[in-house]
């Protein structure tokens, strides 16, 4: 199933439902993503460097709501994290705003989802200088999602933690033992209080229903590639796969997912206009990032981190940029040359 194909069909019925909920960033994503690879955004001439075959490629729209781009970008992302892994254990962290607070964050989404992860990166760090066992700074790479598995509106931020610390006033590398890291009600505490206080100093006043105990998880996760790989799914592409889209009858859309605790693969099915709602009210407002590197991982701070590798014996992989994806003559498999671009369609003229 093409996500174009379900923009068109149930745009109109969208636009009705939900007029007044629809922000701009979505509605900029949506038309990215309906244009995608089509003249709007210009394309590329090939020339079979075997035969004398020619054909024209589409550039694609390179919104971070569209589920078929940016894909080069994700395992870029992934290379450049991969120089930075170390032998130490690595924990996830996830701190979770209440569902009573969806509504409020929902309205005012750049300054929530900022204090989100600046208090989550302030209250891990608090917790590492503080630490009788480490009392030294900690290196994290955050990311932001706003979707849980079902499409839901659902703000988080997952934070990997490598288990290293560096003391700069001791001059020491501290690698820390053991699967534990830090008590996750203490966690939720300290986050809770700096959320709060962050709304505070932004001019907000907090609903009277926000629960006095809020969710943090912090799990010991082995090595840390596999938690970048888990987390590089969702950085630069949109919230759902087209192969996850399994059904659509013209008035429904059926979607599949993996449930998360049971690894259970479930499907889920809704109004075709439901569908899009799901999938664009996750569109972020324009220029924020939802992935930062903070502490050690920092690029500001890229002698501490060759500090640490030396003090761990890391022999650091570098990586070459990855090259752009081949594009193969469909009549001889031959690779193809790129002859000339045209632009988009917005710029002639």
């Amino acid at each position: 199933m093409e996500m174009t194909d379900i923009i068109e069909r149930y745009q109109d019925a969208f636009n009705i439902k939900y007029k007044g909920l629809i922000t701009a960033p979505q509605r900029r994503a949506m038309s990215a993503v309906l244009d995608c690879r089509t003249a709007r955004y210009g394309l590329m001439k090939l020339d079979c460097t075997a035969c004398d075959f020619h054909t024209t490629n589409y550039h694609s729209c390179g919104n971070r709501a569209c589920p078929r781009c940016q894909n080069h970008d994700t395992s870029q992302w992934l290379d450049r994290q991969s120089e930075k892994l170390l032998p130490v254990a690595y924990f996830m962290v996830t701190f979770t705003l209440p569902a009573e607070l969806r509504a409020f964050s929902r309205y005012h989404q750049k300054t929530v989802y900022g204090c989100l992860i600046q208090c989550a990166r302030s209250t891990l760090s608090t917790f590492a200088k503080n630490d009788a066992r480490l009392g030294a700074d900690i290196g994290m790479t955050l990311v932001l999602h706003s979707h849980s598995r079902r499409l839901d509106y659902h703000p988080h931020v997952h934070v990997i933690v490598p288990g290293v610390c560096v003391n700069k006033r001791r001059k020491q590398c501290i690698r820390l033992k053991g699967k534990y890291l830090y008590n996750e009600f203490n966690l939720a505490k300290v986050f809770r209080a700096r959320f709060l206080e962050a709304m505070t100093a932004n001019g907000f006043s907090i609903p009277k229903d926000n629960p006095a105990s809020w969710v943090v998880d912090c799990r010991h996760v082995g090595k840390g590639l596999p938690a970048l790989q888990y987390l590089s799914r969702y950085l630069y592409r949109g919230v759902i796969s087209e192969k996850h889209i399994l059904a659509d009858d013209g008035e429904q859309v059926t979607f599949g997912y993996v449930e998360g605790g049971t690894s259970a693969y479930k499907t889920r099915t809704v109004a075709g206009e439901v569908f899009l709602w799901l999938v664009f009210q996750h569109a972020l407002p324009k220029g924020f990032r939802r992935v930062r590197d903070a502490g050690f991982l920092n690029g500001n701070a890229r002698l501490t981190l060759k500090s640490i590798q030396r003090a761990l014996h890391v022999l650091v992989e570098k990586f070459m940029p990855r090259p752009r994806p081949v594009y193969l003559c469909k009549q001889c498999g031959a690779p193809m040359a790129i002859i000339g671009f045209v632009p988009p369609a917005w710029r002639s003229g």
